[in-house]
Protein backbone atom coordinates (compact mmCIF):
# COMPACT_ATOMS: atom_id res chain seq x y z
CA UNK A 1 0.00 0.00 0.00
CA UNK A 2 1.69 3.66 -1.43
CA UNK A 3 1.96 5.91 1.57
CA UNK A 4 2.23 9.55 1.14
CA UNK A 5 3.62 12.32 2.67
CA UNK A 6 3.07 16.13 1.71
CA UNK A 7 5.17 18.99 2.24
CA UNK A 8 5.86 22.53 1.52
CA UNK A 9 2.35 24.36 2.61
CA UNK A 10 2.57 27.63 4.17
CA UNK A 11 1.07 31.47 4.34
CA UNK A 12 2.08 33.37 1.28
CA UNK A 13 1.05 36.67 -0.36
CA UNK A 14 -0.82 37.11 -3.28
CA UNK A 15 1.04 36.89 -6.60
CA UNK A 16 4.12 34.98 -4.45
CA UNK A 17 5.13 30.96 -5.40
CA UNK A 18 4.97 27.76 -3.57
CA UNK A 19 6.07 24.47 -4.00
CA UNK A 20 4.36 21.18 -3.26
CA UNK A 21 6.31 17.97 -2.76
CA UNK A 22 4.68 14.68 -2.00
CA UNK A 23 7.04 11.79 -1.13
CA UNK A 24 6.05 8.21 -1.73
CA UNK A 25 6.74 4.73 0.32
CA UNK A 26 6.67 2.56 -2.32
CA UNK A 27 9.36 1.87 -5.05
CA UNK A 28 5.87 0.87 -7.30
CA UNK A 29 6.03 4.86 -7.53
CA UNK A 30 6.35 4.81 -11.25
CA UNK A 31 3.29 2.69 -11.60
CA UNK A 32 0.61 5.06 -10.14
CA UNK A 33 -0.72 8.42 -11.75
CA UNK A 34 -0.23 10.90 -9.73
CA UNK A 35 -2.70 13.96 -8.80
CA UNK A 36 -3.10 17.14 -6.79
CA UNK A 37 -6.34 17.89 -4.74
CA UNK A 38 -7.44 21.18 -2.71
CA UNK A 39 -10.15 21.13 -0.68
CA UNK A 40 -11.32 24.72 1.00
CA UNK A 41 -12.97 25.23 4.39
CA UNK A 42 -16.67 24.67 3.26
CA UNK A 43 -16.35 23.48 -0.24
CA UNK A 44 -15.66 19.83 -1.40
CA UNK A 45 -12.37 18.50 -2.41
CA UNK A 46 -11.73 19.52 -5.79
CA UNK A 47 -9.15 17.75 -8.76
CA UNK A 48 -6.06 20.59 -9.05
CA UNK A 49 -3.66 18.83 -11.98
CA UNK A 50 -2.40 15.24 -12.75
CA UNK A 51 0.48 13.41 -13.95
CA UNK A 52 1.06 10.30 -15.52
CA UNK A 53 3.24 7.42 -14.84
CA UNK A 54 6.28 8.79 -17.21
CA UNK A 55 5.93 12.46 -16.32
CA UNK A 56 5.53 13.37 -19.91
CA UNK A 57 1.39 13.89 -19.92
CA UNK A 58 -0.33 16.54 -17.84
CA UNK A 59 -3.98 17.66 -16.82
CA UNK A 60 -5.03 20.46 -15.22
CA UNK A 61 -8.40 22.07 -13.63
CA UNK A 62 -8.75 25.85 -15.67
CA UNK A 63 -8.38 27.76 -12.36
CA UNK A 64 -4.88 26.40 -12.02
CA UNK A 65 -3.70 26.14 -15.71
CA UNK A 66 -1.05 28.39 -16.68
CA UNK A 67 -0.21 28.98 -13.19
CA UNK A 68 0.69 25.35 -11.57
CA UNK A 69 2.89 22.96 -12.87
CA UNK A 70 3.03 19.14 -11.72
CA UNK A 71 5.92 17.46 -12.33
CA UNK A 72 7.40 13.55 -11.01
CA UNK A 73 10.98 12.45 -10.35
CA UNK A 74 10.50 8.69 -10.44
CA UNK A 75 14.01 8.40 -9.32
CA UNK A 76 13.06 9.96 -5.64
CA UNK A 77 9.54 8.45 -5.55
CA UNK A 78 8.34 12.26 -5.68
CA UNK A 79 5.66 14.48 -7.10
CA UNK A 80 5.95 18.13 -7.04
CA UNK A 81 3.28 20.77 -7.83
CA UNK A 82 4.96 24.29 -8.40
CA UNK A 83 1.89 27.21 -7.61
CA UNK A 84 2.98 30.71 -9.12
CA UNK A 85 0.66 33.43 -8.98
CA UNK A 86 -1.01 32.44 -5.84
CA UNK A 87 -4.82 33.67 -5.28
CA UNK A 88 -6.69 34.35 -2.31
CA UNK A 89 -8.82 31.70 -3.56
CA UNK A 90 -5.94 28.66 -3.98
CA UNK A 91 -6.29 28.93 -0.10
CA UNK A 92 -7.33 25.17 0.56
CA UNK A 93 -5.78 21.56 2.05
CA UNK A 94 -3.91 20.33 -0.73
CA UNK A 95 -4.04 16.33 -0.90
CA UNK A 96 -1.39 14.46 -2.90
CA UNK A 97 -3.13 10.74 -4.39
CA UNK A 98 -1.82 8.03 -6.15
CA UNK A 99 -4.16 5.82 -8.54
CA UNK A 100 -4.38 3.51 -11.91
CA UNK A 101 -5.87 6.33 -13.12
CA UNK A 102 -7.54 9.76 -12.75
CA UNK A 103 -10.76 8.35 -13.24
CA UNK A 104 -9.97 6.23 -9.84
CA UNK A 105 -8.49 8.57 -7.74
CA UNK A 106 -11.29 9.33 -5.54
CA UNK A 107 -12.86 6.18 -5.38
CA UNK A 108 -9.64 4.16 -5.13
CA UNK A 109 -6.79 6.29 -4.94
CA UNK A 110 -3.95 6.09 -1.85
CA UNK A 111 -4.23 9.69 -0.09
CA UNK A 112 -1.31 11.96 1.72
CA UNK A 113 -2.70 13.56 4.76
CA UNK A 114 -2.63 17.22 3.35
CA UNK A 115 -0.65 20.10 3.87
CA UNK A 116 -1.96 23.86 4.14
CA UNK A 117 -1.78 26.49 1.54
CA UNK A 118 -2.91 29.89 2.82
CA UNK A 119 -2.79 32.80 0.77
CA UNK A 120 -3.27 36.68 2.11
CA UNK A 121 -4.44 39.75 -0.15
Amino acid sequence: QEQLVESGGGLVQAGHSLRLSCAASERTFSSYVMGWFRQAPGKEREFVAAINRGGGVTNYADPVRGRFTISRDNAKNTVYLEMNSLKPEDTAVYFCVAASSIATMTSRGYWGQGTQVTVSS
